[in-house]
């Protein structure tokens, strides 16, 4: 690999798990105080299990972001996907703050259905320039729609 694609890699991971970092701000705030003490449906997944599955979401996202990336910026499908991946990252941290800054499971539900139609207009974007990145993306999408699912839940119940 050129240095040039190790750097972008490298960036490429760093934009997305600074994503996660920004939004777990607000979420390992809001676990201890608001969150516990909230209704939750018996199919909540354990605390301990959403850090290392952002994690690994988000190094799957750093890695489809940069097979999109490489293929280099004079291309104008490149350029709104990466466009839109961006879009879909802000709409991720929105969530974060929504749901655990604000302790809004109302506001961060309809926030996330913004966040899966821009996760879902990334994936079409990726796939126009590489269909390993939309691959990638899939985890991703899935565990938004089980996350939007859940919050529905809990703004149900509360």
């Amino acid at each position: 690999m050129s240095k040039r694609n190790i750097l972008l890699l490298i960036t490429s991971l760093i934009v997305s798990l600074a994503a996660g970092a920004i939004g777990s701000i607000f979420t390992t705030a809001g676990l201890d105080g608001w969150y516990a003490f909230i209704n939750k449906p018996a199919f909540n997944p354990p605390s301990w299990l959403f850090a290392p599955v952002w994690t690994l979401l988000f190094i799957l996202m750093g890695i489809a972001l940069f097979l999109v990336w490489r293929e280099g910026w004079k291309r104008e499908e490149v350029r709104t996907g990466v466009k839109l991946f961006f879009i879909q990252l802000g709409f991720n941290i929105l969530w974060s703050y929504f749901f655990f800054g604000l302790h809004d499971p109302r506001l961060a539900f309809l926030e996330l259905i913004a966040l899966w139609l821009a996760i879902i207009a990334t994936m079409i974007a990726f796939s126009r320039v590489s269909k390993p990145a939309l691959k990638l993306m899939w985890p991703y999408l899935i565990w938004v729609s089980f996350a939007a699912f859940l919050n529905y839940t809990i703004w149900q119940l509360n």
